[in-house]
């Protein structure tokens, strides 16, 4: 039986207009074939919120693997259905299921708003990303 630890690894946390997001827990632990959930909190005063999932393997592009809206956006696009996720006003959730060897990776949360002006002038969209989840092999 294989089993994955998944360590929170710090390394970059980017507030833009007082904008932020970020893991909650340092640690998850899961083994082969179960589901795992990482969740981030975020922070911001927009109602257009697109909340985004990456992974990133070792000298490889970074991977996207879902979006989904918050507050007043309801879309989202998830890339594979080993891959759930919820929202709230102040949290995502991913949860990743069936565990596998080839989940190794670093895990991103993004949070994206788009602030809108109410007019046809243009209006800002925020990125910020949080730092990662570390599931090494």
């Amino acid at each position: 039986v294989f089993y994955y630890f998944f360590n929170m690894l710090v390394l970059v946390s980017l507030k833009a207009a007082g904008d932020s997001i970020s893991p909650d827990e340092q640690k998850v632990s899961g083994k082969e074939g179960v589901s795992v959930k990482l969740r981030c909190t975020y922070e911001t005063s927009s109602e257009n919120v697109r909340l985004y999932w990456y992974r990133h393997h070792l000298n490889q592009a970074p991977q996207f693997i879902l979006y989904k809206g918050a507050r007043s956006w309801s879309s989202e696009h998830i890339s594979d259905r080993r891959y759930q996720s919820t929202t709230s006003r102040t949290s995502t959730e991913l949860t990743v299921t069936q565990l596998t060897l080839a989940d190794t990776a670093l895990y991103y949360c993004a949070l994206e708003n788009t602030r809108h002006c109410g007019c046809t002038c243009q209006c800002s969209t925020v990125y910020s990303l949080g730092p990662a989840f570390l599931i090494p092999r």
